[in-house]
């Protein structure tokens, strides 16, 4: 069952829809950046029940700013529950990838909409099923959150320190400003 943002069960038209993958929301979620995420113009944040399980099941701090951003309405959680989603979705497990990479893939390959996603691997087996899904990493996110002035970069420097050194995340550059030369 899908939990609609005010009442709506369809994405709004003016809007890019972003299905967001466990990894890079964890990213967002550990320094509390999902309330400055959602407002970035043009874009939506839909995340499927696999991911909210895989958030429970391993992210016990995170897990209560998540529940927030769904009851706000920041998030959306849907589920694969169409027949083309669940065959998709079982093609990709048999790939051994995650599951909340399999549902984060299916669905945004079903129904035609972006990815926010991180892992190489994963990214790479997309490719392989199409060109047509466009890929955001945490990295993308951050350098439009820039972009639209919602962080400065030397906000996005110290969020990218924390990461690595609370959280094993690391970026292969010195700074954001480097995206801006």
């Amino acid at each position: 069952m899908e939990k609609s943002i005010l009442g709506r069960s369809e994405p709004n038209p003016n809007k890019l829809v972003l299905i967001t993958d466990t990894s890079v929301l964890i990213n967002f979620l550990v320094v509390d950046l999902v309330p400055k995420l959602v407002q970035l113009s043009g874009y939506e944040f839909w995340i499927t029940d696999h991911v909210v399980n895989e958030i429970s099941d391993h992210y016990d701090t995170q897990l209560g700013r998540l529940l927030t951003a769904i009851k706000n309405g920041q998030l959306r959680e849907i589920s694969v529950n169409s027949l083309p989603e669940v065959e998709q979705f079982a093609k990709l497990t048999k790939l051994g990838l995650g599951v909340g990479e399999c549902s984060a893939m299916s669905v945004a390959i079903t129904r035609g909409h972006h990815i926010a996603i991180d892992d190489k691997t994963a990214i790479k087996q997309l490719r392989t099923i199409t060109t047509a899904v466009d890929v955001f990493t945490t990295s993308d996110l951050v350098i439009l959150l820039i972009q639209q002035a919602i962080i400065t970069v030397d906000y996005a420097d110290k969020i990218k320190l924390e990461w690595e050194q609370q959280y094993r995340f690391k970026l292969p550059f010195t700074s954001f400003s480097e995206k801006f030369r």
